[in-house]
């Protein structure tokens, strides 16, 4: 299929890129997805880029919840107040709540499971996708991305992150939400209070059934820009090496040490990440005048990694070594702002200290856990090639080439006679 455009012609994409957002399927862990419809009903199917079902599914959580005062109940039962707990509940709505939490949690679960087997099949078809959009209102195109930056904006603000890898539709929704509580949990004013050292006017600001609320969202603000930056980063370089190997691998091209040929030529051999700058400098080639059939590019499968932190997602089911931290990060965090309440540093303290706990001891079981597998393989520090590209040209080109690609952050370069 030639066509760079969705256009039904094929049983399934991988991929789509419009003005609001890169929507893709990739495999994912299904018992992560359920944690997090757990942790917020519609956070899972957000992640799953269901946005209609998960914003139905997030505001029914946020109205019934506070009609049942679940949150305030939780806040008694982690206190050890049981009758409390018991008090608070409004059992009418409490009722509508639990079904509707329960099926969020399935329902999730099932879809992931669904979704994972049509990405196996829509890769194993290997149909194109459009890789650029352009429109009235916005720009969106593949590129690659840095997974710590959008883990470090959404801790700022949730949905920062979420901008910057241009999740516009999950962007907007988390921002407008969180803006609401931030404003009735009284948060703002309470942070304002700690600096100056009151911790117990602080504590007395807040509004704990709302307060409840704010874990959980910038928790799933970090793990969803992060797993859909690293996710981008692949589908980008998937496709690039795909577009190269289909434009750049001419049959008549030909390696030309040790062959007559007319006139004085010269081979550059290079190499690059997978990058734009590498189809920059393709096309500031063949703008001075080297032909597309003297360009040939090809893609190295290079050797395994070492599992990294925060650049891949490491395994095929979808998981990575802070999805367990991130999850009890969130967890953790709940429970020590709600027993925080009756300590002498407050809820706010006490449910970062949780949270960073939370995130230490999840990290540290998916460590053992890889360590205990023996799946650990060396490790390559460093840039390393990932696409070497050959260029054929006359000797009075070839420094103009090297130019170009070193300008183009080439790796390497060698240049040898014909």
């Amino acid at each position: 299929m030639d066509n760079y455009t969705n256009d039904n012609t094929a049983r399934r994409y991988k991929a789509h890129v419009s003005t609001f957002g890169t929507t893709q399927l990739h495999l994912k862990n299904p018992y992560m997805i359920a944690w997090w419809s757990a942790a917020f009903p519609g956070f899972g199917h957000m992640l799953l880029s269901k946005y209609l079902r998960g914003y139905a599914l997030f505001i029914w959580e946020v109205f019934v919840n506070i009609k049942a005062h679940v949150n305030s109940s939780m806040i008694y039962s982690f206190q050890g107040n049981i009758d409390m707990a018991k008090e608070v509940l409004d059992t009418r709505w409490l009722l509508m709540y639990i079904p509707v939490y329960l099926f969020g949690i399935w329902d999730s679960y099932r879809t992931t499971v669904d979704m994972n087997r049509v990405y196996l099949l829509a890769e194993r078809e290997n149909h194109r996708f459009n890789s650029f959009s352009l429109g009235a209102l916005e720009i969106n195109y593949l590129d690659k991305r840095n997974p710590f930056l959008s883990v470090m904006w959404s801790l700022f603000i949730p949905g920062l992150g979420q901008l910057y890898i241009h999740r516009i539709l999950t962007a907007i929704f988390v921002i407008i939400w969180l803006v609401i509580f931030y404003f009735y949990s009284h948060i703002q004013e309470a942070v304002v209070l700690l600096f100056l050292g009151k911790v117990k006017e602080a504590t007395s600001v807040l509004n704990p059934e709302i307060l409840l609320f704010i874990p959980s969202h910038y928790g799933f603000a970090v793990y969803d820009s992060y797993i859909n930056t690293v996710e981008n980063n692949k589908l980008f370089e998937k496709e690039l090496r795909g577009y190269l190997t289909k434009n750049f691998q001419s049959e008549g091209f030909k390696i030309q040490k040790g062959q007559k040929r007319v006139g004085r030529g010269m081979q550059l051999y290079s190499t690059f990440e997978t990058t734009g700058y590498l189809e920059m400098a393709i096309s500031t080639l063949e703008k001075k005048g080297i032909q597309k059939e003297s360009i040939f590019a090809v893609p190295l499968d290079n050797r395994a990694e070492d599992r990294k932190i925060f650049d891949n997602i490491h395994r095929s089911d979808g998981t990575s070594l802070i999805d367990i931290g991130m999850g009890l990060a969130t967890a953790f965090s709940v429970i020590g702002a709600s027993i925080g309440f009756k300590l002498a540093w407050g809820p706010i303290y006490w449910g970062l200290i949780s949270a960073f706990v939370g995130f230490v001891l999840g990290f540290a079981i998916r460590l053992l856990m890889e360590l205990v597998m023996k799946k650990k393989k060396r490790v390559l520090n460093g840039k390393h090639s990932e696409i070497v590209l050959i260029v054929d040209c006359d000797e009075s080109q070839a420094e103009l080439v090297e130019n170009i690609l070193w300008s183009h952050f080439a790796l390497g370069v060698a240049k040898v006679k014909c």
